[in-house]
Order: C-alpha cells, then sequence, then structure tokens
C-alpha cells in the first residue's frame, strides 16, 4: 500500500484544503506542501498532533504527491467539485460552490481530523503575506541535512 494513499483521498485533502481557503485558489506546489503540512502538522511548531507518522521518504515524498495531487485534482474537476484557472503564475485551483456542501456528506472522523488541521494552516499559511513556498524550502532544507547528517555517519540514532 501506498503510504502517501490514493489519487482519491489525496483528492479529498485537497478539497478540504480548496474549501477552507473558498474563494481563494491555489496552486500545485501550494497544495503539495499544505497537504504535507495537514498531514504532518505537529512538526510545524504550535501545530495539532500530525495525522500521519514522520517517514523518512524526505525529498522523494514530494514528487510523489506532487503527482497525486495533480491526480486528485483532476477527479475533482470530473465532479465539478473544483474548477481551474489560469493566471500569470500557471494554473490555480479552487473549490466550486458545491465543495462544502460535499464533504458535509462525509461524516469521518478522519475528514473531521483534516478539516481542523485545514483550518489551522489557513490562519498561519493562507493569510495575506504569508508565504508557502519559504515554509516548504525550510522543510527540504531540513530534508538534506538529515540526508546529510547520514551519509556522515551522524544520524538520528547516535544523537540519541
Amino acid at each position: 500500500m501506498n503510504p502517501l494513499n490514493g489519487p482519491v483521498e489525496v483528492g479529498v485533502r485537497a478539497l478540504v484544503l480548496l474549501t477552507e481557503a473558498f474563494p481563494g485558489r491555489l496552486d500545485v506546489a501550494e497544495l503539495v506542501f499544505l497537504d504535507h503540512a495537514m498531514l504532518h502538522s505537529g512538526d510545524l511548531g504550535g501545530g495539532p498532533a500530525s495525522l500521519q507518522p514522520d517517514l523518512p521518504a524526505g525529498p522523494g515524498e514530494l514528487g510523489l504527491r506532487r503527482a497525486l495531487v495533480e491526480q486528485g485534482l483532476v477527479v475533482l474537476m470530473r465532479a465539478g467539485l473544483v474548477e481551474m484557472s489560469p493566471n500569470e503564475r500557471g494554473f490555480l485551483y479552487g473549490a466550486t460552490e458545491e465543495a462544502a456542501s460535499f464533504l458535509d456528506t462525509l461524516k469521518a472522523d478522519y475528514v473531521g481530523a483534516l478539516k481542523e488541521r485545514a483550518a489551522w494552516l489557513a490562519e498561519h499559511y493562507l493569510r495575506p503575506g504569508a508565504d508557502v513556498r519559504e515554509d516548504m524550502n525550510q522543510i527540504t532544507r531540513r530534508w538534506a541535512d538529515q540526508l546529510r547528517a547520514e551519509a556522515t555517519g551522524h544520524g538520528r540514532d547516535e544523537d540519541q
């Protein structure tokens, strides 16, 4: 089983984020970071507990996550829950008017936990002036530092 889940689950997570950002729109890079942050919110200083354990996948995880987010967005657009629009940065995705009603029909505790984390992320990362890409760069720098430490024999096991 893929630890990052399939396109439908990733699509639901993207829909939760886009519904929280409504009427705002996000690009794929922002959705990739926010999807990661939603699952690993406990690693973000002051965030709610993480929904998934920290996996040693690191940078490879982002490539897989990007492909799954893109696949999930296609599923959502076909269902009429997300629309895409071009701008100077590329394509932006936004929830449609029907998205919140659809999410309200999903009664799983997991969806409730996603909504809580999406609200926290919106407060911290979707406000005017917030730089999602800088936060993503910090995560990738941390992964690079961890990889360098492991390559030189100074991994986590030795630090504990």
